[in-house]
């Protein structure tokens, strides 16, 4: 009887010390914040547009702050080559044979295609998983009330340009805020009083103040550096006459029917604008760590920094002055390298490894299981992506893609696959007689020289049926000729 006694006053302290210890694990996870999301996104900025990743005629020291402080993700590619569909697919997880958005494309007057309303976007999860959601920047994915609308996206708050078209001029006549419009007065006719990233700025520092004691996604998909190339005139002081000769450019100007309506005002300094527009966005970037340190929440943010395809070739743009593209060929709508090669650096302290890089192959279409994975959320089924979160955390196990896929229904027809370090591409699908082959090996070869289609038939066949199997069919963007 007394080791009865024993054994039952033994066992009822065992189960009050698991049920304690059970307890305080349950009140320890309920005491864990969701991390925050900050994802930057440039606008046709090149992979070598930051100088640490190479560029040399200017410096962008807060933005290199990400990669030193962070991780580089050294073979990340955007969803597309042009702004629409890149979004889509960072937004939807799909590549372009999938995703809804797959060229640049518009509803008539009424702003740009709309995403449709069945399509899933990493807003909404994480809208539904506890976040506070925010758009800041350009949208390009539906006009206002259409289903495409941010607020019909899974983004609370949206302030920026809507459509994609206004957002070519710096200096609007107004942007929309949610259902909103604000109308900027000082930039009536010629005015250029209001340099619209600020203002859009100032507006995501206040999404973040507001939303400090709860789990935030802000999107931030800035217009720098797209054409056309103006910059407020203080950083324009910096870079005057440091890049001659000049490159000058004649665009629409007052009296043209585009003039600030989509048309690129004249630049006859561009070289300078260009710099002194990414020293702006720098300085955004910077102005965005420092609020997060300042308001205590700098450990439990991830911030991303990306761009949504190569550098362009508009407005005056002089990419091969600057070596925008870095060591790779093309430019803003190639399926080449430069194309689609863009930088991609992420900081999260003490989650991420300071000054660390990753070679795993990245794309546009991995960010939505990635923030799934993040923060144990169901991940949808019908997506492309695959979680690049172990390489991020430096564990093991990380899954590989099996295959890359891009197509870009504008220039005749264009498609791209990679696998491991081959690559292969086709332009001019639309005109048979025309067609290319093309096929490069990005480790011998990453400026993409040396064709080795004809060395390597098998291969070709290999991947040309994965290219032809790779998209569903579209009514809205099918690839094919545009009938005139």
């Amino acid at each position: 009887m007394k080791y009865l006694i024993q054994l039952l006053t033994l066992t009822f302290i065992f189960l009050i010390a698991c049920n304690s210890e059970s307890k305080k694990n349950t009140d320890q996870s309920k005491n864990e914040k969701k991390p925050n999301i900050i994802f930057i996104l440039a606008d046709d900025l090149g992979y070598g547009d930051i100088s640490c990743q190479g560029q040399t005629k200017f410096q962008t020291p807060n933005i290199d702050r990400l990669a030193s402080e962070g991780m580089t993700f050294t073979q990340h590619y955007a969803g597309s080559t042009v702004c629409s569909p890149s979004r889509s697919v960072l937004l939807t997880g799909q590549h372009t044979g999938h995703t809804p958005i797959r060229g640049n494309k518009r509803d008539g007057k009424k702003g740009n295609w709309p995403l449709a309303g069945d399509a899933v976007t990493v807003a909404e999860i994480l809208k539904e998983n506890g976040y506070v959601t925010g758009a800041f920047g350009k949208w390009g994915l539906g006009y206002p009330g259409s289903e495409g609308d941010p607020n019909k996206q899974g983004f609370d708050k949206f302030y920026g340009y809507n459509d994609q078209t206004l957002a070519h001029n710096y200096y609007p006549f107004f942007l929309n805020d949610n259902q909103d419009t604000v109308w900027l007065d000082d930039n009536k006719g010629i005015a250029q009083g209001t340099y619209a990233p600020i203002p859009i700025h100032d507006e995501a520092l206040k999404f973040i103040e507001t939303n400090k004691d709860q789990p935030f996604f802000m999107y931030y998909p800035s217009v720098i550096p797209h054409a056309e190339l103006f910059a407020p005139e203080k950083y324009m002081e910096i870079y005057r006459g440091k890049f001659l000769p000049e490159k000058e450019y004649k665009g629409s100007d007052e009296g043209h029917p585009r003039f600030k309506i989509g048309g690129y005002g004249s630049q006859p300094e561009s070289h300078a604008a260009f710099a002194a527009m990414i020293h702006l966005l720098d300085e955004q970037v910077g102005e965005i760590l420092d609020k997060l340190k300042e308001l205590g929440i700098d450990e439990n943010t991830i911030v991303m920094f990306s761009s949504d395809n190569g550098p362009h070739l508009e407005g005056g743009a002089d990419p091969d002055y600057f070596d925008s593209n870095g060591p790779y060929q093309g430019y803003k709508r190639d399926l080449y390298e430069g194309g689609i090669r863009v930088p991609m650096l992420v900081r999260w302290p003490g989650k991420v490894e300071a000054g660390s890089k990753s070679g795993h192959i990245t794309a546009f279409w991995d960010f939505l299981p990635t923030i799934t994975e993040l923060i144990n959320a169901n991940t949808p089924e019908n997506i492309d992506g695959i979680s690049y979160l172990p390489s991020l955390l430096g564990q093991e196990g990380q899954t590989k893609h099996k295959y890359m896929y891009w197509e870009f229904n504008e220039k005749g027809g264009r498609k791209a696959v990679r696998k491991g370090d081959w690559v292969l591409i086709r332009y001019n699908m639309f005109t048979p007689e025309k067609m290319t082959t093309e096929l490069y090996n990005t480790a011998d070869d990453p400026e993409q020289k040396n064709n080795l289609a004809d060395q390597h038939t098998d291969l070709v066949k290999e991947l040309l049926e994965v290219m032809n199997s790779s998209r569903t069919y579209s009514e809205d963007f099918k690839f094919e000729p545009k009938k005139r």
